[in-house]
């Protein structure tokens, strides 16, 4: 597979979350409003984590699809914080499937919900696809810290 060049990721996808390369795993900021936000990643065939995972059948790890819905999550809260001061922090993935394969050169929609709020632990709802087709669906949440 041939790799396509890095997409530099969006001066807005920086300013609302801490992450960056290579742990930055958000392209594009395709929608968002206040409950909901849906991104695009497009995995290379250089990625770190696809390196050992596995020679000659590369697959991107599911851990990796997980936090590729954290990333959007928390792109999701950044309005309910302070991005300078506070980190968002995963706290519990529960109902985890994966559905479909993910290689490089693949191209993955991550659609994030928030599903509900209390004080500040945030529950939410992830689905990852690849051309219509469901890849990956977890239930998350997260709150939000202040790194010392």
């Amino acid at each position: 597979m041939s790799s396509s060049p890095q997409q530099a990721p969006s001066n807005d996808i920086e300013l609302a979350i801490p992450h960056r390369p290579p742990m930055l795993l958000i392209d594009e900021i395709v929608e968002r409003s206040e409950m909901e936000i849906h991104c695009r990643k497009t995995f290379r065939d250089d990625e770190f984590f696809v390196q050992g995972h596995f020679p000659d059948f590369p697959l991107v790890p599911g851990v990796i699809l997980c936090e590729c819905a954290l990333q959007a999550g928390a792109i999701l809260l950044s309005d309910k914080m302070d991005p300078a001061k506070q980190v968002p922090v995963a706290t519990r993935l529960d109902g985890v499937k994966f559905k479909q394969m993910v290689r490089p050169g693949n191209t993955i929609d991550i659609a994030v919900v928030l599903k509900d709020n209390v004080s500040s632990a945030f529950f939410l709802n992830g689905k990852i696809t690849i051309e219509g087709h469901l890849a990956a669906r977890l239930d998350f949440a997260c709150s939000v810290a202040e790194p010392q």
